[in-house]
């Protein structure tokens, strides 16, 4: 089981990253962008999984490059990964820390990173690597 300590020790590694707490929620951004978020449930979007299970807290919301990309990821079908109806055609995903393997939260930390990260940051860390 992941947690969000796990999120911001990934997140500690890639250059220009802030953490930060909105709002009682934990956000991690680059050059001013938010590229993940603690993501709480509304009633509303508790309201439209109906008779489905909830996922549990924490979720996290993870910034892709675009919809093709949220589109493979989801794709993939790693537990613990998935959407709602509020995300429709916004470029992130949501994952429920409680069942994502440590190596794909790794991934998907970094790709969020490298969606919003200015370019001279992201071209320093790849020469850096």
């Amino acid at each position: 089981m992941a947690t969000l300590d796990d999120i911001a020790q990934l997140v500690a590694d890639l250059p220009e990253s802030e953490e930060a707490d909105r709002r009682g929620t934990r956000t991690w951004s680059v050059g001013g962008k938010t590229f993940a978020w603690e993501r709480l449930f509304s009633k509303a979007d508790i309201k439209r999984f109906g008779t489905a299970p909830i996922p549990s807290q924490p979720i996290v919301a993870f910034r892709v490059a675009d919809q093709t990309d949220k589109e493979a990821v989801l794709a993939q079908g790693h537990s613990g990964v998935f959407t709602i109806e509020h995300f429709n055609g916004f470029n992130a995903v949501l994952v429920e820390l409680e069942e994502v393997e440590p190596s794909v939260l790794a991934e998907l930390v970094e790709d969020a990173w490298l969606a919003l990260a200015p370019p001279r940051v992201v071209d320093d860390w790849r020469a850096a690597r």
